[in-house]
C-alpha cells in the first residue's frame, strides 16, 4: 500500500505534531508551571472559568490537530481516528503516572484529548464534505482536483 502523494504533507505535519506532543506530554515537570500565575489570574477575573476549566480546554485544543490530520491521512477510515486518539491519550496518562512523579495523570485529560480529536475529525469531515459538494457542482474545488500534478 502506497501513500497518496496528496496526503504526504499531512503525514509529515502529523509526525512533527506527534513529536511535539510527546515532548509536552512527557516533560518531567508540569508544562504550565511557568504560567500558572497568569492562568490563576485569568481564572480569578472570570470565576466561572476556574483553573480546571482552563486546563480542560487546553487539553481539548491540544488534540484538535490529531483529529484534523488523522482525518486528512485516512479520509476513508476517519472513524478510527477517535479510538486511536483515545489509545494515545491513555498511553500518555499511563506514562505520566508511571514515569513522571511530578506530573499528575488524569481521566479528565483523556476525556478532553478525545473530545479534541473528535472536534478535529468533525472539522475535517465538514470541510471535506464541503469540498466534495463543490467538486460535484463543478465549483472551484473541481477545478483544483482536475488540475494536472
Amino acid at each position: 500500500m502506497t501513500l497518496d502523494v496528496r496526503r504526504r504533507p499531512a503525514v509529515v505535519v502529523l509526525a512533527i505534531y506527534c513529536a511535539l506532543l510527546i515532548v509536552v506530554a512527557l516533560w518531567p515537570t508540569p508544562v504550565d508551571l511557568q504560567v500558572r500565575g497568569v492562568l490563576r489570574d485569568i481564572a480569578a477575573m472570570w470565576p466561572w472559568a476556574g483553573y480546571a476549566l482552563v486546563e480542560f480546554i487546553a487539553n481539548v485544543v491540544l488534540f484538535v490537530p490529531f483529529g484534523l490530520l488523522g482525518g486528512a491521512i485516512m479520509p476513508a477510515r476517519w472513524v478510527l481516528v477517535v479510538p486511536v486518539s483515545a489509545a494515545a491519550a491513555i498511553a500518555i496518562e499511563v506514562g505520566q503516572a508511571l514515569l513522571l512523579p511530578q506530573r499528575t495523570a488524569s481521566l479528565a485529560d483523556v476525556v478532553a484529548n478525545v473530545l479534541g480529536a473528535a472536534i478535529g475529525v468533525a472539522i475535517f469531515s465538514l470541510a471535506s464534505g464541503r469540498a466534495h459538494r463543490r467538486r460535484a457542482e463543478g465549483g472551484p474545488a473541481a477545478v483544483e482536483a482536475d488540475a494536472p500534478r
